[in-house]
């Protein structure tokens, strides 16, 4: 395997990790206003693939954040306790898009990555057909 083609792996795994980070955090904003909601938290680890020799990323571990859940009073609410208090969701919505930003930034990083490996490896065809 050459060089330019282990980048765009390395690359697109990158990639790959984004996408899922983006669709756990889309997940825990659609559910920001469910009650009992526990946000998910993403980590990610290095994994050597000896099929190109090289580390890519991959998603490590996927797990629910242990944060107290906020309390509202609510009596007439169908998951109150005894006292009146409904446990929503631990999620921040400025914490998701914080976290968005960051996960669509880095998946930009990766895709020029990207890009510019496939730019230079089209650009060594075409020399090499000269």
């Amino acid at each position: 395997m050459n060089i330019f083609s282990k980048s765009m792996d390395v690359a697109a795994s990158g990639m790959q990790s984004q996408g899922f980070r983006m669709r756990v955090i889309s997940e825990n904003v659609a559910n920001a206003d469910t009650p009992g909601y526990r946000r998910k938290t993403i980590s990610f680890d290095n994994a050597f693939d000896p099929t190109i020799n090289a580390n890519k990323v991959k998603v490590d571990r996927l797990s629910l954040d242990n944060a107290p859940l906020e309390e509202v009073y609510n009596p007439s609410h169908p998951m109150a306790d005894e006292n009146g208090n409904v446990k929503m969701s631990n999620v921040k919505l400025m914490v998701e898009m914080a976290d968005g930003r960051e996960a669509h930034r880095s998946y930009e990083a990766n895709l020029a990555t990207f890009q510019q490996a496939r730019q230079m490896y089209a650009s060594l065809l075409d020399l090499l057909k000269r």
